[in-house]
């Protein structure tokens, strides 16, 4: 563990790094500015065409096709794997780490993000393919092959990052996708629902047979899901996410409701401390607006993955013909994650008390990952329960998130051994459930904000590269689709999947 913890660090800290921030703010720059701030120019364009339309048949409808699924289920299926621990502990972490002000750099990173992510989905759908067994597949290694390989010269180039950033989601889905998911699992379940009995027992290194137990129970769960395919993981999450986030905002705004005399204070807090230094986070103000913007950026990718290049892998799932259609669900999927999730569990957290925002320092026995649940507790403390809630709601977003990343590291499994053996991919990404259930909470946080790293750099070099292609995929729509010129669609880079699509627009 000793040495597994000092490589990661070395490697969290390049990864992590000045030129890792720049390349990931500053491809979402690029792509803001690209197609003309897109996210705010169409705002009522992308918001009628996706939450707007969720309640029509197109959206919602169950398709027959084979190896697809409804724009609303590749959402729920990416939002299940965006929306979980990041949301709650992870905006903790970034609060009691970097200051109340860590939030507003989370909201600037998901601000600029939305055009990534819009931008990795429409390249997404523009390369996907369909693979032996009729599916669609599409993602980052696919528009990094050949897209990016496609151009003089970049052929090994491309066809290289597109391998390297499959191993690196193969590694986020054990990171992000599992351990550090199930880790804030068992130590919420079992701080809320105390079993002496089981705790008291020590297996093996201090783990508990209460650890061992719950992270087994998860197992199981997972594997009764997982095993099954995408339609089943899709059929689970548009069931379990659209409850689990409204149950979890409505629950923050009572929380937030109550403490209303506190919300203005709160944001004075957060503008404040985004820029100036708060004494309990210590260094000179230099580095502390640098630990500040940190905190923000990498919590910020950390809950919704815009940069990452991975739930591309499910939005290629989905049985829409229009690359910028999809774009815009992934616009929507930054939004709901960022701009309402965390900035709901921040307000909870500010606004509650649990966290002082004079001196920075959160109320004596809270961690980072119990943080949220003290602060419910401050409003619904009969019983444990706040705690309680938040327990069962952790779970259920990180559990979510495990079931969406299994299919992310399936497909790059499928991209790097082909489509027959990815149930052997499955059934590691399940042991390694429970190993996460018996790992220090620190490490296995490091080791996924680690893993996020890697992905990023191969996916945002190929967006950049690619990014005359989104500028003018994205022209070709809006002239088709808003000022109703008869225009050729812009659909697939592939003729025959162009052709396909276009006669079944």
């Amino acid at each position: 563990m000793e040495i597994i913890t000092q490589v990661n660090d070395s490697v969290n800290g390049f990864v992590w790094g000045m030129f890792g921030l720049v390349l990931l703010i500053g491809t979402g720059i690029l792509m803001t500015v690209a197609t003309g701030f897109f996210q705010v120019s169409r705002i009522r364009h992308w918001w009628k065409h996706t939450i707007g339309s969720l309640f029509t048949k197109k959206v919602m409808g169950h398709t027959k096709e084979k190896g697809t699924i409804s724009p609303f289920q590749a959402l729920c299926t990416a939002l299940a794997a965006t929306v979980g621990t990041g949301n709650i502990a992870g905006v903790a972490a970034a609060i009691c780490i970097g200051g109340a002000g860590a939030v507003f750099w989370m909201w600037i990173a998901a601000f600029f993000g939305m055009m990534t992510n819009y931008s990795e989905n429409v390249l997404g759908i523009y390369y996907r393919r369909r693979n032996k067994n009729g599916e669609w597949s599409g993602g980052a290694m696919y528009y990094l092959a050949d897209g990016l390989g496609g151009k003089k010269g970049m052929r090994i180039p491309g066809k290289v990052l597109a391998v390297l950033f499959s191993i690196f989601t193969l590694l986020a889905s054990f990171g992000i996708g599992s351990m550090g998911q199930v880790n804030k699992i068992v130590a919420n379940v079992a701080a809320a629902f105390p079993i002496d009995q089981l705790a008291s027992v020590e297996v093996f290194g201090g783990v508990s047979l209460y650890n061992v137990i719950l992270g087994a129970v998860v197992m199981i769960l997972a594997a009764m899901i997982t095993l099954g395919g995408l339609k089943r993981i899709a059929n689970a999450a548009e069931k379990i996410v659209p409850v689990m986030v409204v149950l979890f905002v409505v629950g923050s705004i009572v929380v937030i409701g109550i403490n209303y005399a506190s919300i203005l204070p709160a944001f004075a807090a957060i503008f404040k401390g985004a820029f100036q230094p708060i004494a309990a986070i210590g260094g000179g103000i230099g580095v502390i607006i640098s630990k500040v913007m940190t905190q923000g950026f990498k919590r910020g990718v950390f809950s919704n993955e815009a940069g990452l290049g991975s739930s591309v892998m499910v939005h290629s799932n989905s049985n829409v013909k229009e690359p910028v259609q999809q774009g815009m669900w992934g616009i929507f999927e930054v939004f709901a994650d960022t701009m309402i999730v965390c900035t709901m569990t921040a307000l909870v957290v500010l606004t509650s008390g649990a966290y002082n925002l004079e001196t920075g320092e959160i109320l004596a026995g809270y961690s980072d990952s119990t943080l949220v649940g003290g602060a419910f507790n401050t409003v619904f403390g009969w019983g444990n329960i706040g705690s309680r809630f938040i327990a069962i709601a952790m779970f259920l977003f990180a559990f979510t998130t495990i079931l969406g990343w299994s299919h992310y590291g399936s497909k790059a499994w499928e991209y790097l051994f082909g489509s027959k053996t990815t149930f052997i991919f499955k059934i590691i990404h399940l042991i390694t459930i429970v190993l996460g259930a018996v790992m220090t909470s620190s490490l296995a946080w490091d080791i996924s904000d680690t893993f996020n790293g890697l992905m990023m750099f191969p996916n945002l070099i190929g967006v950049v590269v690619l990014s005359p292609l989104v500028i003018k995929i994205t022209k070709n729509y809006i002239a088709r689709k808003i000022k109703n010129k008869d225009v050729e669609p812009i659909l697939s880079y592939d003729e025959a999947i162009q052709k396909e699509a276009a006669e079944k627009k």
